[in-house]
This record gives structure tokens, C-alpha cells and sequence, in this order.
């Protein structure tokens, strides 16, 4: 799905559809860094799909292609920095599965490669153990930290290429 826009018409700042609709308002914003941490990222694609507020993945279709309907694209500007306008995804009751963002992200002439996922320190089921594993695991602090900002909840995740790759494509 990060190739079903075209690049030429990708700004740093995007909106998730029926963003005005919810009521969780989320700003996601950050910096896309080169591999050293240090030097900002820029042309990066990062593409992210998410559940509704209610944890379920709403799939549209188009022609024979299906896709999530929660989902949007930016392209970092020159100082690597990105913004989404998105809501708090709803975590998935039925298969137990905790609120998350799902991001890819492609660097000019790179593969895609999937991040791992962005999760909410407020998640009720992120206890102190599942915290540690992941803070072991991760090459990267993704758990967001929600601030309210101006009447809209505030996140930043910066991002350094190449240092969280779950699979590439």
C-alpha cells in the first residue's frame, strides 16, 4: 500500500480519513534521522494504517485492490520532519491485541520495510513486564507518550533508518 499514492503529490503533514469525526484527536510528528541518529532524513516515505477507535481494521475496495481505510502518507521535508493527523486507534478486543499504528517506511532508493508498531502508554495491557521485554527488544522507544496540546492529545516518534526493521518486503 505505500506505492498506492503517488509520490509527487506527498507533503510532510497528512490526514488520516474521519480524522474530524473522532474523538481522540491525535498529532503524530517527528523526524525521519539518516542510520548515524544525527543527520535529518529527508524524501522519506512513512505510510501508516490503523485500526478505528473501536479496534477494528475497516477495509475498503477499490477495482480487485482491498485496503484499510484508516491510512495515510507523508513525505519528510528537507529537515526530516513529518506530521499526521490521526485519532488513538481502539485496541482489538476480540483477538486481545493492544492499541497500535502500523508504519512502513521507504528512504529514496531503498526498499520498504515495516517499523515496528507504535503502541499507547496508556495501553492498560502493557503491564511493567511487557514494557521490559519490549525496552529490550526495541532499538527504539515506541511507545508513544501522549500529551494534550491546544485540545488535541500530541505524540512524537522520531525515527532512525534502518534501527527498528521488523520485515522487508
Amino acid at each position: 500500500p505505500i506505492y498506492n499514492r503517488s509520490e509527487a503529490i506527498l507533503s510532510n503533514t497528512d490526514t488520516i480519513p474521519d480524522y474530524r469525526s473522532k474523538t481522540n484527536k491525535l498529532k503524530l510528528t517527528g523526524t525521519i534521522y539518516q542510520s548515524d541518529g544525527i543527520t535529518p532524513a529527508p524524501d522519506v516515505i512513512l505510510f501508516i494504517e490503523q485500526p478505528d477507535e473501536d479496534g477494528n481494521f475497516e477495509l475498503r475496495k477499490t477495482g480487485d485492490n482491498r485496503y484499510v481505510f484508516h491510512r495515510s502518507w507523508v513525505k519528510t521535508d528537507a529537515d526530516g520532519v513529518y506530521t499526521f493527523y490521526t485519532f488513538v486507534p481502539g485496541k482489538d478486543r476480540k483477538y486481545n491485541q493492544l492499541q497500535q499504528i502500523f508504519p512502513t517506511v521507504k528512504a529514496p532508493l531503498k526498499e520498504e520495510y515495516q517499523l515496528e508498531t507504535f503502541l499507547f502508554d496508556e495501553e492498560p495491557l502493557l503491564t511493567k513486564r511487557c514494557r521490559k521485554k519490549i525496552e529490550k527488544m526495541s532499538h527504539n522507544d515506541r511507545i508513544l507518550k501522549l500529551k494534550q496540546e491546544d485540545g488535541m492529545l500530541v505524540a512524537k516518534r522520531d525515527i532512525i533508518l534502518g534501527s527498528d526493521v521488523v520485515a522487508i518486503n
